[in-house]
């Protein structure tokens, strides 16, 4: 360029449409990461584009996406750009995905220009403050012991789970700035839980080993990425529901692995820990447990203060008609009943209050996943070696997998999503 001469501009044309892509990039990015499946994303993001004046063809999975865009005002092949996005696995973030479906709705609705909203949606990448790390660290301690809690542990069992929690909490901390300790996070996980517990029932008081073990771990144990693979599936998003199915095996491999290193090491120090089968709480300690567990669910999500009576209203109520539901007519049944309710009731909360349904579908859903169920399984079929006991834990997985995919399917059914979301 000359000296004097000024920077040649593009077309207005061009620079809107360019502005359009780039917004809803940025909004499909941010959806991935505050953990969205993919049929969900997929769907908002088509529907945001519709309402830009856009065509877009997503291709979405766990690990990353594919958007093709073409301008319908064009002719074909003139105005086609496609983005190759590469991105980790998203955490739940009800938070940060309240605030970006409010920008892309005002975005879509002409109140908010493009450029301020894109800019509002990068505004949300801001650095987590001191006391959000803090209670990040604290909230796997007190998760860990709201389901022991629930579970009617006797009190030791839940001062280990919770002690064991608060351990794993500080290593997600500190392994986040490390590569490699993040990839093997999972397993040094399980040792922690594993060593905190054998030592306490080896050298304090018996305890139930496993249950403690699992409780410890409770928020690391990959139960809502089995119902979302599942619900991808049946959903017919193929690659991104059997590679999220893929990593949540991965997960609880790596969990069992860690814990089995750990009972291996002690039993090679000849430290043997007493197990017990016992719950002597009263039925009273297992509800504080469940508002206890709600509570730690909405800090484990990030929620706004304004939104935690909802969280937890909808956890509360998911553990009670799974509850209630499968004492009168089986488990399963309970838990398809809540599935479905949970599921039409987030729509219907969507539709009134003009905010996203999963504040309401997430937390509920979340208190019935089989997480819990799975790791079980698997470290009692690695402890026993006995495949009739994993035959048996699989089947037990897969008839809550069945009965949350059927409420999810039915309850969307019964009343169609907001903007998917």
């Amino acid at each position: 360029m000359l000296p004097g001469m000024s920077a040649p501009t593009l077309p207005t044309a061009v620079e809107d449409y360019a502005a359009r892509v780039a917004f809803v990039v940025e909004l499909a990015e941010h959806l991935h990461a505050y953990g969205t499946t993919a049929q969900r994303l997929e769907g908002a993001v088509v529907a945001v584009a519709d309402e830009l004046g856009l065509e877009c063809e997503p291709m979405v999975h766990p690990t990353g996406m594919v958007l093709s865009f073409s301008d319908p005002k064009r002719p074909v092949g003139l105005s086609d750009i496609t983005r190759v996005i590469r991105a980790h696995q998203g955490d739940t973030d009800l938070s940060k995905l309240s605030a970006a479906d409010r920008i892309a709705a005002e975005v879509g609705s002409g109140r908010l220009g493009i450029a301020d909203g894109h800019a509002a949606l990068r505004a949300l990448e801001r650095p987590p403050t001191t006391r959000a790390k803090l209670l990040g660290i604290l909230v796997f301690g007190l998760a860990a012991a709201s389901i022991a809690t629930m579970w009617r542990l006797p009190w030791l069992d839940i001062a280990t789970a919770g002690v064991a929690g608060l351990l794993i909490g500080l290593l997600d901390y500190a392994s986040r700035g490390f590569p490699q300790m993040r990839e093997a996070g999972d397993a040094l996980a399980g040792m922690i839980a594993a060593a905190v517990t054998t030592l306490v029932a080896a050298f304090v008081a018996p305890l139930n080993l496993n249950t403690v073990i699992i409780s410890a771990l409770i928020v690391l144990v990959p139960g809502m990425s089995l119902t979302n693979a599942v619900n991808e599936l049946a959903s017919q998003h193929l690659v991104a529901g059997t590679s999220r199915f893929a990593g949540a095996m991965a997960t609880l491999m790596k969990l069992t692995v860690g814990g089995a290193v750990a009972l291996g090491i002690a039993n090679f120090a000849g430290i043997e820990p007493q197990v017990r089968a016992l719950r002597p709480q009263p039925g009273a300690v297992e509800w504080v447990g469940v508002l206890a567990a709600a509570c730690s669910f909405a800090l484990l999500f990030r929620t706004r203060l304004r939104d935690y009576p909802v969280v937890i209203l909808a956890a509360v109520a998911g553990y009670s008609i799974t509850r209630f539901g499968g004492q009168a007519w089986g488990g399963p049944a309970g838990i398809f009943l809540s599935a479905l309710l949970l599921t039409a009731g987030g729509n219907v909360y969507a539709r009134l209050a003009g905010r996203p349904g999963a504040l309401v579908r997430v937390p509920g859903i979340l208190m019935m996943v089989p997480g819990s169920a799975s790791l079980r399984g698997v470290m009692t079929l690695i402890q026993q070696q006995d495949a009739a006991v994993g035959e048996s834990a699989a089947l037990g997985v897969l008839n809550i997998l069945l009965a949350l995919i059927a409420g999810l399917l039915f309850g969307n059914l019964l009343l169609p999503p907001r903007r998917n979301l």
